[in-house]
């Protein structure tokens, strides 16, 4: 298996992949259209000339990046595909100097045996406000906040007391 950064030969596969799971309503769709005006933030899981998983990671502000779109073929679940696509997106967050990495998800224990925490959604107004929004699950919204923090990550130092 080979994780590489998708191209312009692997939209139609991923968006078949990404589809299956939408169509369950485990995730959103993505168009053709949004694949490839996007494409530069997808990496891709190829064996034997075929997507067998897909991720990828949006930056929404300067310390903060999405998981977007993580889907694995279903025949190809339970061998560590999903987790090597993270690895290399989180790797490429580290790479751009991103502080965390948030994933909004159903799968919290997958995330979890990678480091990821569940947040409060309200904690990230820059998601919020920017996707979340115009979403069609904006007021019932059932997924979970969960958030990798990277080495570049620096938590808000305690006011001194007077």
């Amino acid at each position: 298996m080979d994780i590489r950064k998708a191209t312009s030969a692997d939209v139609e596969e991923m968006q078949q992949l990404i589809q299956h799971f939408a169509d369950m309503g485990l995730m959103l769709p993505r168009t053709i259209k949004s694949l490839c005006e996007h494409l530069q933030c997808f990496t891709v899981a190829v064996e034997d000339g075929r997507v067998i998983g897909v991720g990828g990671l949006h930056v929404l502000w300067t310390d903060l990046a999405e998981i977007r779109s993580l889907a694995v073929s279903p025949d190809a679940h339970g061998k560590g595909v999903g987790s090597q696509i993270v690895k290399a997106l989180l790797q490429e967050a580290e790479d751009l100097g991103i502080a965390q990495v948030l994933s909004l998800t159903y799968q919290t224990r997958f995330f979890e045996k990678l480091n990821f925490h569940v947040v409060r959604k309200e904690t990230l107004p820059h998601k919020v406000w920017k996707d979340c929004i115009y979403c069609n699950k904006f007021y019932h919204c059932d997924e979970v906040a969960m958030v990798y923090y990277t080495r570049h990550f620096q938590p808000l130092k305690q006011a001194k007391e007077a």
